[in-house]
Order: C-alpha cells, then sequence, then structure tokens
C-alpha cells in the first residue's frame, strides 16, 4: 500500500474535530457508542443533562443486563423517531482517551480492512481500560537506606543483596525490584528491621539514572545514507532504507533520532518480532536513558497501562514495539521506524487484519512526519513503491566496519547420505569452524524432533484428527503436537494401526538437528532458538548472552534466528533444506524463500572474521537459488516483480481473500458460491471458491474466494457491499466469515 504526499484515500467512516486534550462543551443530547463487539453497527444513548461527552471518551453504558465500557464516536445524532434511550451511565475520565489523529487513523484502518469500528477503537487502549479500570497508574513504592548500621544474619543472603540493591540505587522502586528477583516479603522484612525506608517518588529511579550518550559513530557509507534521511518536518515522506545484512541499519536509526528528534518529541519505532525487543531497548536506551519505553504482547496489564499513559499524556517517549505500537494514542508523534519492514509477523494473523507496516505509512501521512522503512529484504510491495518514486530509496551496501558479506554457496545434496538432514560436507564444515574457535549457526525451519511419525511396514502416518495435516513429534516431551490447532497427544512407540515397532519419525526438525549436533560435537554446547526454547520469560536473553559471549558453540535454530541478530563470532550458517519455497501454491512463496535465507545468511561474519553460507538443496540448478548465490537482493526483486506484472498479481493488483468456515465444506462452499455473483456486476476478477490448502483445521472446514481488481475503490466498495450484505443475511450459527484485505497468506 503506498501513500503520496497528497494521497487518493478513503475517508473514514467518523471524523473527530477535537484537538488533543481538549473537550468541546456542548450539550447534544443524544452519542452514538461503539463497544468492544464483533458488531458492524455503533448504538445510541441518551446524554443526561448534567453529562458533557465528546468524541473520543471513555463511557459506561448498559448494554442488556451488563455494563459495558464504550467510545463516543458521534454527539448530536437523530436517533429514530419512536424509541426511548438508555441513559449513558458515566464519563471515566473528563480527557479524550483517543485524540484526534488515532481517532482518525482507525476509523480509516476500520474502513480499509473491513473489520468492526468498535473492536478497532479498542485496539489502541490497553486491557485494563478495555475493561474499564481507572486511567490512572497505581503509584509504585520508592525506597532509599536508613541511617541503621544494624547487621544482617550471616545467612540472609538475598536481604543483604536487596540491601545493597537499594543502597546503590536510592529512589528504585518495588517494580525494578521485583524485575531484578527480589520480592515483596523480604523488602517487607528490611523495612520492618528499619534498614530502609519510603522515598520522594519525585527522586531519580534507577531507570532513570541511566547515562546518555552521544549518537553512534558512522562509516562513510552511513554518513551518506544518514545525510539522504528525511528532516522531522510538518511534512509526510516515506523513505525505503534499503541496507544489507550488517550494514548498520540499526545505527542509523539511532543517528536519526539523536540528531533529528527533539526533546519534547515523540517517536516509535517499530520491531517484528518480541525476541528483538530486549536487545534493541538496551541499545536504544544507551543513547536515550529513560525516554525510551516498550510496547509488546509480554507486558503485564500494568506494565502496558503505564505506558499508555506516558504516551497518551504527551511525555517525550520513544517507544520501542511490535505491530500494536502503531495503534497508540501518540499526541505529538514526529517520526516513525519500521525495523525489518518486510516481516510477515507485522500482519495480524486473526481478527482485525491490519498491516502495521502500511498502517504505520498512513499514521505519518496523518501526523505529517517521515516513515523510514528499513530492511535487507525489503518487500516487493515497497521496493515497486520505491520504483515508481512514492517512496524515497536509499541505499546501504556496505557492511559496517571492516566486515564483509558471506561467501554464499549451494551444496548439492541429491544422492548424498544425510545424518538428520546433514550432509557429511556440512558436518566437515561445522567441525573446522570450532577448530577455529568461532561459532556456528543450523537453520532448520520446523521445530519439533520430525515433522512425520510414519510406519514402514504399513505405510501409516500419524495425523491431527482435528485438521488435514501430520502431527509432529516433539521427542524431548514424548508428544505428538499439531502446530495448527494446538492439538497435543502422547507418542507411541508402535504403529496405532498395525502394532509394528517399525514405527519411526521421518525427516528432521530443531530438535533432532539439535540431537544429532550434540552426538557429533559432544564437547561443543548446541544452542537451539525456537518457540518451543523461548517460552520462559527471559530465556531468549540468557540465550542471546551465551551466544554473544563469543565461545564456540553450535545454533540451532528457526526463523527467530534470522531476523536481525548481531553474532560477531558466527562465521559459518548452514541450511538444512532450502527448498521449501520453490514449488509452494502460494505466489508469495518465493519473495519468502529469498528473504529468508538472506537474512539467515546475513548473520554470517558480521565481525571481522569472514563468513560463509551453505545450503543444501536438491534443485543446485534452480534459477532462484542461483540467482541468490550470484546478485543482490535488489537485481532478485526486480525480477520476482517482473513475475508479479505478467501475472498481474500484487504489487500490480489490489487483492482480498473472504475466508468461510463451517462444520462442512458443502456449507463453507455456498456461502462462498452465493456472493460471487456481487462480485461478476462489479467488474472485480475471482479465483474460485476453492478449500484452503489444510482444508480442515480445528474441526472446521475452510473455503476462501480470491478477489482481485485494479482499482483498489472499486474493490473496497464491493467489499463493503459483502459485508452489509453477510451481516443482514441469516448464516447459521456454526457459520463464521471474515474479510482478508492485502493477505499475506494465499493458501
Amino acid at each position: 500500500m503506498a501513500i503520496r504526499n497528497s494521497p487518493d484515500t478513503m475517508q473514514p467512516a467518523y471524523f473527530c474535530p477535537l484537538p488533543g486534550y481538549a473537550v468541546t462543551v456542548t450539550r447534544p443530547s443524544t452519542a452514538r457508542i461503539a463497544l468492544n463487539r464483533p458488531l458492524r453497527r455503533l448504538f445510541d444513548y441518551r446524554i443526561p443533562e448534567t453529562m458533557t461527552v465528546s468524541p473520543g471518551q471513555r463511557v459506561k453504558v448498559p448494554f442488556g443486563r451488563q455494563t459495558l465500557t464504550g467510545l463516543v464516536v458521534e454527539t448530536g445524532v437523530t436517533p429514530p423517531d419512536g424509541i426511548t434511550l438508555k441513559p449513558i451511565l458515566e464519563v471515566l475520565e473528563p480527557w479524550l482517551a483517543l485524540p484526534t489523529a488515532t481517532f482518525q487513523l482507525l476509523s480509516w484502518a476500520s474502513d480499509y480492512y473491513q473489520h468492526p469500528l468498535g473492536e478497532c477503537l479498542f485496539t489502541a487502549l490497553p486491557p485494563a481500560l478495555r475493561r474499564g479500570r481507572p486511567s490512572q497508574q497505581k503509584q509504585d513504592e520508592h525506597w532509599q537506606g536508613t541511617q541503621n548500621i544494624a547487621p544482617l544474619p550471616a545467612n540472609a543472603h538475598r536481604q543483604k543483596a536487596l540491601l545493597e540493591s537499594i543502597q546503590r540505587a536510592p529512589g528504585i522502586s518495588t517494580g525494578e525490584l521485583v524485575k531484578a528477583g527480589f520480592n515483596r516479603p523480604q523488602i517487607k522484612s528490611l523495612r520492618d528491621k528499619g534498614l530502609i525506608e519510603l522515598s520522594d517518588p519525585q527522586h531519580p529511579t534507577s531507570s532513570e539514572s541511566i547515562v546518555t550518550v552521544d549518537g553512534p559513530r558512522l562509516s562513510p557509507a552511513q554518513l551518506a545514507a544518514a545525510k539522504e534521511l528525511p528532516q522531522v518536518t510538518d511534512r509526510f515522506s516515506a523513505t525505503l532504507l534499503y541496507g544489507i545484512t550488517g550494514s548498520g541499519k540499526t545505527e542509523l536509526y539511532l543517528h536519526y533520532l539523536t540528531q533529528k528528534l527533539q526533546d519534547d518529541q515523540q517517536a516509535l519505532v517499530l520491531v517484528p518480532e518480541i525476541n528483538l525487543t530486549p536487545q534493541t531497548l538496551e541499545r536504544f536506551r544507551r543513547y536515550f536513558g529513560n525516554r525510551i519505553v516498550a510496547w509488546h504482547s509480554a507486558l503485564n496489564d500494568s506494565e502496558r497501562l503505564a505506558t499508555w499513559l506516558r504516551i497518551r499524556h504527551g511525555e517525550p517517549v520513544i517507544l520501542i514495539g511490535t505491530r500494536s505500537a502503531v495503534l497508540l494514542p501518540f499526541t505529538n508523534l514526529r517520526a516513525i521506524v519500521v525495523d525489518e519492514e518486510h516481516d510477515n509477523s507485522y500482519k495480524q494473523g486473526e481478527g482485525f487484519r491490519y498491516s502495521g507496516r502500511d498502517v504505520a505509512v498512513y499514521r505519518a501521512h496523518l501526523n505529517q512526519c517521515p516513515v523510514i522503512l528499513g530492511s535487507a529484504t525489503p518487500s516487493l510491495e515497497s521496493w515497486h513503491n520505491a520504483r515508481q518514486g512514492k517512496y524515497h530509496l536509499i541505499r546501504l551496501e556496505q557492511r559496517a566496519g571492516n566486515a564483509l558479506p558471506p561467501e554464499v554457496a549451494l551444496l548439492d545434496i541429491r544422492s548424498r547420505p544425510l545424518e538428520a538432514g546433514l550432509s557429511r560436507p556440512t558436518l566437515n564444515a561445522i567441525k573446522e569452524t570450532l577448530a577455529r574457535g568461532e561459532q556456528a549457526l543450523v537453520f532448520v525451519n520446523r521445530r519439533g524432533f520430525a515433522p512425520i511419525m510414519m510406519c514402514f511396514d504399513c505405510g501409516h502416518m500419524e495425523e491431527c484428527p482435528r485438521c488435514d495435516t501430520r502431527l509432529t513429534y516433539h521427542r524431548r516431551d514424548r508428544a505428538m503436537r499439531c502446530h495448527h490447532c494446538d492439538l497435543h497427544m502422547a507418542a507411541s512407540h508402535s504403529c496405532p494401526k498395525c502394532r509394528s515397532e517399525n514405527f519411526k519419525p521421518v525427516g528432521q526438525g530443531t530438535e533432532r538437528t539439535e540431537e544429532t549436533l550434540a552426538e557429533q560435537f559432544p564437547d561443543t554446547p548446541i544452542v537451539r532458538v525456537d518457540r518451543d526454547s523461548t517460552q520462559r520469560k527471559g530465556s531468549i536473553q540468557s540465550i542471546l548472552a551465551k551466544v554473544n559471549s563469543g565461545d564456540p558453540c553450535i545454533l540451532v535454530g528457526t526463523q527467530m534466528l534470522a531476523k536481525g541478530h548481531d553474532f560477531p563470532n558466527v562465521t559459518l550458517v548452514a541450511v538444512v533444506n532450502a527448498d521449501g519455497g520453490l514449488f509452494s501454491v502460494d505466489f508469495r512463496a518465493p519473495e519468502q524463500m529469498v528473504q529468508t535465507l538472506l537474512q539467515v545468511s546475513g548473520r554470517a561474519g558480521r565481525g571481522e572474521k569472514p563468513g560463509k553460507v551453505l545450503i543444501q538443496t536438491c534443485h543446485s540448478d534452480h534459477p532462484l537459488l542461483k540467482s541468490l548465490c550470484q546478485g543482490s537482493y535488489a537485481a532478485l526483486a526486480d525480477q520476482l516483480l517482473a513475475e508479479r506484472q505478467i501475472g498481474a498479481l500484487p504489487p500490480f493488483r489490489a487483492m482480498a481473500i473472504l475466508r468461510a468456515e463451517a462444520d462442512t465444506m458443502q456449507a463453507s462452499l455456498q456461502l462462498l458460491d452465493s456472493i460471487k455473483p456481487m462480485t461478476a456486476a462489479n467488474g472485480i476478477e475471482t479465483w474460485g471458491p476453492l478449500p484452503a490448502v489444510i482444508a480442515r483445521k480445528a474441526d472446521r472446514h475452510r473455503a476462501q474466494l480470491i478477489l482481485c481488481s485494479d482499482s483498489r475503490k472499486q474493490l473496497n466498495r464491493l467489499l463493503s457491499q459483502i459485508c452489509q450484505h453477510l451481516d443482514q443475511s441469516k448464516l447459521p450459527a456454526s457459520t463464521k466469515w471474515i474479510v482478508d484485505v492485502d493477505p499475506q497468506e494465499t493458501g
């Protein structure tokens, strides 16, 4: 999606004309309220004479037998005749929970992504405020040492450590102490002994005492790129920063914000994954101290509320956050950075299916501020916008320092004996790397031990009873799991069908690769990084600390390892199987495969030592893989764009998918068949309806109808008509449907 300086875009359904905190004093009799419900309608309520409300405020309203939290959308509306409206019960705060720009953004997103306005608006609130909690932060207690020097018992090790922490950082809060591993009973015990006391909360806390320094030193290539970055002005601009892996894009972001952002302004930095947030926070805090705040799903409700209030009240924060951070109610947002802008994690996969990257571009347009999209492998949409002149393109094609791009080689594994997917040349390369005191990374894009359990006597393969897919064997847990519906069941050592003992795992996942490498290199630590190994809080930080120590080790992981990590002593990357995206039914698969391979290859040779990448494949003569070894991503992107244009596919046409699911496939297909005549009347090209690639998921039968158009406006009008038609249709309760605009997966 491209936004020009004067874009021809849709007007939002509801426009809030009120600035910032201002609340216009009017006394209309009726207000239109949005509720956090999947309903494509708003609700009218009477405003009591003693009450003043304005669009963007939170209110309490009766809804059936319940009392719900609502957001005012309009005032002064005329309700239908003959209807007695229920009154608004309470205004929850005198200021607007959603200021003007945020209100406009979410109203536009509701129209663009065809999602109920109420659910879109409530996405911008933290969970506590969605449930109606007061919009005030619980005051934390701050501590300092006393003059009392009474000794602690010799075995009170934790209390001694706690006392030392407080003495080192007077004014430290209870919350910070709990995060550091202490507990409230230990704090109370020290207070009862008279060793600590409450301090003035205005005193600086430990987080506020972080020393900030000037911006990072840039190389000549980085300085040249920095000169092309936009000014922080009251004007929208979109910039695509194409920087190869290891070129120092993060240093450019830091330099840009230290040089261009004023002390009283807000900025937003989006990252695709939670596991990237801790290391990004650490780097940014080095330069900006306590201006840096975080927003992601791992925060608890109190932490999210505290961050939300700082943003809403206009504090000059720099927010590091994942996808949903773009929806928060900034009041003085002057710069937006979207790191790894190509990443699919920016597209919400369920419910409100928005793209964080595209919403960030539109938000920059509304706020009249610059947005910088950075990636070593830009999405074809962004690359196309840059080629069309809609985005300013900055190239950064030299690695930072003395590092050079890694040497990339294809390793044909046809007819080669493999050990858990690893060829002998790959194992030898790992051995040589470890002998030099360096680290190796093995990329396996499947978690678990093996993707299939198969009987070698009768051919039976263990399938999920609820989905049209096979169960994955997790050896460590002795369990079979479905990675689609999250079904768990105990693993069997014999075939469930013929009771043969010849029931064995087929294929390789991260667990199996980890086990094989542990057998091959018994004296070397094997570090596995996937969704299973990083579930516990703080696990990713401990893993990264182990790798960043520089000691020889072997990393084994999925795409989590391919995103933004900087491991200076990793000099070898081995890709176990690169062929997955070559023959997929999804037209985006080649783009995503190239991006993944280049991103994971970029982990090699980021320090002073040269890097090497071995890509195991059964199709070493494939043109796409050969181009990947010989040229840059820019050439590959041009090649893929040319193929998209020939096929009349996005970004050259607008696309949406109407998905249906029901208890039977017949019901899903019938629903989509009933919609198809509407598309012909509007001149929209359709594909289907057809069953989805995984046609049955969690015992629900799924089908889809793909819609394409040369006109985005025309497609959006049709989608609005379809949604209105389906809302008014009396569908069975078991039949569900959703609209996915700009889908990232067509399977």
